[in-house]
């Protein structure tokens, strides 16, 4: 994609590189390199590929590339004084095949390498669990508990959390000035996080203890066991194509309400 004379226009492509020739307010590409030629006032950013900033071109804004990296041609590029550099150089192939094929990322192919990425990822939960449950046991047994007891009403709280702050999130990075937005993103950021590894950890603990005392005998009522088992339902439910999204929604949506009803004591308690 070729920009001409655009310096009101924020343009963003997806599946393609764009090449700005004149002038352009900002620019975002999604697989696809960013090529400067003429003069952009705002942020130029790409995901899944590379921002080239030729000799003579202007940058005014910040520079963020994710999958990619940042090559200037000229030794003392033309920036904007006290602007950043971003660059999160990882999984630049598969960024890039996102970006010229979204719906790839809904219905990810079982290849060898997928199988094996998943396999290091259940073994990495697996121990995330046992370390959880023997370092704040007491934590995961009341997440364990409200699941439980209200699910519903944890899942109610943390969907419409989880919905409300992607919704701030957006709007903060449309509106709000630069120093603000990227703190509500960041913020936003670490309590998906938090709410991610909690959520998945407490759902994984509840249904092991299911599976203890519904699916295994008395003599293998191994709770080292059960985890595994369950880490490994979890992992494959992850990875299921399209299966996957109903998953990490349900484990963001109860990791929020884990977290945000953690103060607050069930009936059952206070009576």
């Amino acid at each position: 994609m070729i920009v001409g004379e655009a310096p009101e226009q924020e343009v963003y492509v997806f599946g393609k590189s764009v090449e700005v020739k004149q002038s352009a307010k900002g620019v975002l590409a999604v697989g696809g390199d960013v090529i400067i030629e003429g003069r952009v006032e705002g942020d130029v950013a790409t995901i899944g590929g590379n921002v080239i900033q030729k000799e003579a071109g202007y940058i005014g804004g910040d520079v963020i590339v994710f999958g990619g990296s940042y090559k200037p041609e000229a030794q003392q590029p033309l920036r904007r004084q006290g602007k950043e550099t971003v660059l999160f150089g990882m999984f630049e192939s598969e960024l890039r095949s996102v970006g010229h094929d979204p719906w790839s990322l809904f219905s990810p192919s079982l290849t060898v390498g997928f199988i094996a990425q998943r396999l290091v990822l259940a073994f990495f939960w697996f121990i995330v669990s046992m370390i959880f449950t023997t370092v704040a046991p007491g934590a995961v047994s009341r997440a364990v508990a409200r699941i439980h007891l209200s699910a519903l009403k944890v899942c109610a709280i943390g969907a419409g959390i989880f919905l409300l702050t992607c919704g701030a999130m957006i709007a903060g990075a449309i509106t709000l000035p630069n120093y603000l937005s990227i703190s509500l993103v960041a913020m936003g950021i670490l309590l998906f996080v938090l709410s991610y590894v909690f959520g998945r950890v407490s759902l994984q603990v509840s249904t092991g203890k299911f599976l203890q005392k519904h699916l295994l005998s008395e003599a293998n009522r191994s709770e080292t066991l059960a985890t595994l088992l369950v880490v490994i339902v979890w992992t494959t439910l992850l990875s299921l194509p399209y299966v996957w999204l109903i998953a990490l929604f349900s484990v963001f949506t109860f990791g929020v309400g884990l977290i945000l009803t953690g103060r607050t004591a069930p009936r059952w308690q206070s009576t």
